[in-house]
């Protein structure tokens, strides 16, 4: 009779999926308590030894400066907008657009002001950071996502599908630095945007 063979293990995470999964865990901790958040605590919220954490990371500040790079990538937005039907009329997609980079900005801004309000610095470590670089790298990202929802309307655009997605997310990112006396909606945005601040019955000079 055969020995019984012993359980298989999983195959074991490597350095980077462990970092991800860490990072992942401790965004929504970071986000809550900034810079107070403790190893302890990102280690029970990812199920595993406070130990592990410091076997991928050389201590608390370098898994924040994760946190922050992980909450500046534009992954997240640029996956739902892809998501979106190319079946719906431009309106509706461009309003899911607006919603997917508007989460994203919101995530980046409960990231970063928690731990610029619990007294972190914004440049630790011996690397300066690039903040410039990233931004413009993360709207080129999500710019050209949104140039694929108006590919259908690429005949009836006066610009091309990238200027458009480009004027577009300028005014995404505006609507979000402004604060008016009145909020300015993801369907107000559109329909301004797709027909004009004036309306049809006042007619253009």
């Amino acid at each position: 009779m055969d020995e019984p063979k012993g359980r298989r293990r999983a195959p074991g995470m490597t350095p980077e999926q462990r970092r991800e999964m860490i990072v992942a865990a401790a965004l929504p901790l970071v986000a809550e308590n900034g810079a107070a958040v403790t190893t302890a605590q990102v280690a029970r919220a990812a199920g595993i030894g406070e130990g592990t954490i410091f076997r991928v990371f050389a201590g608390k500040d370098e898994l924040l400066d994760a946190c922050m790079a992980e909450a500046m990538r534009p992954d997240h937005a640029v996956r739902e907008i892809a998501s979106i039907s190319l079946d719906q009329p431009l309106a509706a997609r461009l309003r899911e657009a607006a919603e997917a980079v508007r989460a994203g900005l919101e995530r980046l801004g409960a990231v970063a002001g928690a731990l610029q309000a619990s007294g972190r610095p914004r440049s630790r470590g011996s690397e300066p950071r690039r903040p410039l670089a990233s931004r413009e790298a993360s709207m080129a990202a999500i710019g050209a996502a949104i140039a694929e929802l108006l590919e259908p309307e690429r005949d009836s655009l006066r610009l091309s599908c990238e200027q458009t997605a480009s004027l577009y997310l300028g005014l995404l990112f505006t609507r979000t630095a402004v604060r008016g006396p009145a909020e300015i909606t993801a369907a107000d945005l559109v329909e301004v945007f797709l027909g004009g601040a004036l309306t049809i019955s006042e007619g253009r000079a």
